[in-house]
């Protein structure tokens, strides 16, 4: 497997004895169509990257195989690994592709079909023929529990042991796999929940059962019932993957335990990932946000929007004071993928961010309006775009931008990967200009601007919504195809400045190795501000403390850095805004200024003051967490500056008002701090090709990032 290798320090050689005192952190990120590698060497700061095609039958082979190579291409012993972090999308596929767990639900007698009354929500409401998600488990294993809790925790019923033992015994001659138990009011008393799980410890030993009052103490029935149920659902499939992939890696020498990154940013140990896999669903995306943040940092910009275009889908993310956004909300399993509301909602803290069906895999076609569209199917790496010669038919975005310049068919992937330039042109030839009737070039340059203008205007609404002005924010642009739309949708959002990191071909697995580790836990505290008992939201506080340290204890944190929250409402309105909270003992005199900083924030969200009317509290919040990562990937003052380098340049086609430009091509690895120009300009590295707009001015940081100087709107 190629490779890109930074160097950030002129050390010893990988065989002396030095270099056999090198301590390696690997991040090994899993998406649709590639898989990406970062690891950094220390003390020498010596980055390497990698990057191949991902075997979607067995992700976990394209995996070890690149991590085997990337280790053998340097002579890096295996038992040097301090650690791996991975990032996988498992828990989204087995949703998607319905392959996961044969699953038994327990719930309170009389609410066994809240999984089919859902909300009662229509994503489409003009749609006659629409299809809502269908339960993941079937009427007959969702079987009634007669207990019954108040809304206070109170017991009105006990549990009847009875009809426990009835239904396990029914799950048992179903073949039932795993056992999700989501009782009424569970969040408020876990007791009866607890009762149950003991129970079916006894009778069916060995099947893994989750309870909602574990899981999500949270209250909305069908929310925490449908996160129970997708959690076991995904779990055998989850553990049996972690645990091989362990043994895996222990095989190849390495033997420090492995690491996942979840949804909200933080890490996880694998272990912890098998009992609650549904925290690691957006585990890549929140891994390139978090780098995102922090090559801004290293620019002096915290307002930043993160654009990360793979081979199969777009994300972005908005980046407030330095921090990626995080909702409390997220959705899996849609049924019109790119559709709010048309899959399943989960209550499970992810980084905040839109996922668009545009990548460089996606296909273009004509619909039946004879109009061009991309999207947002995809070619993946199986059989991938036509370019790759792998058997693809279809022409994608990739296609479209071989075919327009942008891409050197001899420079893909450092090399490794020969484009074939022909082919691709002549798929768009047959599939698109014919049929429209227009030039090759012209019906390229349409996938390219069409799947630009996508991006942007899901990208705006997103950011817009989050009550933000895309103009004054930097925008990030990272992944094997971001660095060549970037500048388009940057345009289009009226962003002023541009930003190119370092690796920014596979940033979301250099994110992984600044993940810090990190424990979010949620608890149901449902009363008015006003009347708050504050010592009793003191000891909820205390409780989600302790178990957040008992989560990391594998971590060995010192000291742990506590981050607490409230989720408030005003009373009688359906949605809660976050709001941070002191540590330590909260109090009456604590009542203004909480109230004060939910008022300002619903202000910044909606642009005018709250009702009059009176603060709710719906949730308490914990995140306890180690020390932010920093990594040091800033060039070394000890290397040689490049002064001169060989004149290249290629043509690029950029629509038919500008035509061919002459852009001069630039490698990454000649790029010193201070060196700049002007566009257009492609800059080449292993991983990716940064586009730089025509008569835009470029300059490198002393972090070796790439800014580039859009200008006002």
């Amino acid at each position: 497997m190629g490779h890109s290798t930074i160097e950030h320090d002129s050390q010893a050689s990988p065989r002396s004895s030095a270099a056999r005192k090198t301590r390696v952190q690997a991040g090994i990120d899993i998406g649709g169509t590639f898989t990406d590698f970062a690891l950094m060497l220390q003390p020498a700061r010596r980055l390497i990257i990698g990057k191949r095609l991902t075997t979607p039958k067995d992700p976990a082979i394209g995996l070890l195989k690149g991590l085997q190579s990337l280790l053998a291409e340097h002579d890096i012993d295996a038992a040097d690994l301090e650690f791996v972090v991975h990032a996988t999308t498992l828990v989204t596929n087995t949703v998607l592709e319905r392959n996961g767990a044969k699953v038994g639900l327990l719930a309170t007698a009389g609410f066994r079909d809240v999984l089919e009354s859902g909300t009662e929500h229509r994503f489409d409401i003009y749609d006659l023929m629409i299809r809502l998600p269908q339960p993941l488990v079937p009427r007959h294993l969702r079987l009634p529990v007669n207990e019954r809790m108040d809304i206070r925790g109170r017991e009105l019923e006990p549990v009847s042991e009875e009809s426990v033992r009835k239904a396990a015994a029914t799950f048992k001659a179903e073949g039932v796999e795993a056992i999700a138990v989501s009782l009424l009011h569970s969040y408020a008393n876990p007791q009866h929940e607890q009762q149950v799980g003991r129970i079916l410890a006894e009778v069916l030993p060995g099947v893994p059962v989750t309870l909602s009052s574990t899981l999500l103490p949270e209250i909305r029935e069908y929310e925490r019932t449908l996160t129970t149920v997708i959690n076991a659902y995904v779990q055998p499939r989850v553990r049996d993957y972690l645990q091989k992939l362990q043994g895996a890696l222990t095989d190849l020498g390495i033997h420090q335990p492995l690491y996942v990154m979840h949804s909200a940013g933080g890490l996880m140990s694998a272990g912890q990932a098998s009992i609650d896999p549904i925290w690691i669903n957006e585990s890549g995306p929140a891994a390139g946000a978090l780098c995102a943040a922090h090559f801004g940092k290293q620019c002096g910009l915290t307002e930043l929007i993160s654009f990360d275009m793979g081979g199969t889908t777009a994300k972005t993310c908005l980046i407030r004071d330095g921090q990626p956004t995080v909702a409390t909300d997220v959705e899996i399993g849609r049924q019109e993928r790119f559709k709010k509301g048309s899959g399943y909602p989960m209550k499970v803290p992810s980084v905040d961010l839109i996922e668009i069906g545009a990548g460089g895999g996606s296909i273009a076609h004509i619909d039946s309006m004879q109009l061009l569209k991309v999207g947002p199917a995809s070619a993946s790496s199986e059989p991938g775009p036509v370019c790759y010669g792998r058997g693809g038919t279809q022409p994608t975005v990739t296609d479209a931008d071989l075919v327009l310049g942008f891409l050197d068919p001899a420079h893909f992937l450092g090399g490794d990967m020969p484009l074939d330039r022909d082919s691709a042109y002549k798929a768009i030839h047959d599939r698109i200009a014919k049929p429209l009737n227009m030039e090759v070039l012209d019906a390229a340059w349409g996938i390219h601007e069409l799947v630009n203008e996508n991006m942007a205007t899901a990208s705006r609404i997103h950011i817009v919504e989050k009550g933000a002005d895309p103009r004054n924010f930097a925008m990030v642009a990272f992944g094997g195809a971001g660095p060549v739309h970037a500048y388009a949708v940057a345009q289009r959002l009226g962003a002023a400045k541009l930003i190119f990191p370092i690796a920014a071909g596979a940033a979301s697995a250099l994110g992984l190795l600044l993940a810090p580790p990190a424990a979010d836990l949620v608890q149901s505290f449902i009363t008015k501000l006003q009347s708050c008992e504050w010592s009793r939201l003191t000891s909820v506080f205390e409780e989600m403390e302790q178990r957040g340290r008992t989560q990391l204890a594998g971590f060995h944190l010192p000291d742990a850095r506590i981050v607490r929250s409230l989720d408030l409402r005003c009373a009688g309105q359906g949605s809660e805004i976050n709001v941070p909270v002191k540590n330590g003992p909260l109090a009456a005199e604590d009542l203004d200024g909480i109230s004060q900083s939910f008022h300002e924030q619903y202000t910044k969200l909606y642009g005018r003051r709250p009702p009059s009317a009176q603060i709710e509290l719906m949730n308490a919040r914990v995140r306890v967490m180690g020390e932010e990562r920093v990594l040091d990937t800033s060039p070394s003052s000890a290397g040689k500056p490049t002064s001169k380098t060989e004149t290249r340049s290629r043509a690029v086609y950029f629509g038919a008002k500008a035509g061919f430009l002459d852009c001069a091509v630039l490698h990454r690895s000649e790029l010193r701090p201070g060196m700049s120009g002007t566009g257009p300009a492609l800059v080449q590295e292993r991983e990716s090709t940064l586009v730089v707009p025509p008569s835009k001015p470029w300059s490198v940081d002393a972090q070796g990032n790439i800014v580039v100087e859009l200008g006002a709107r």
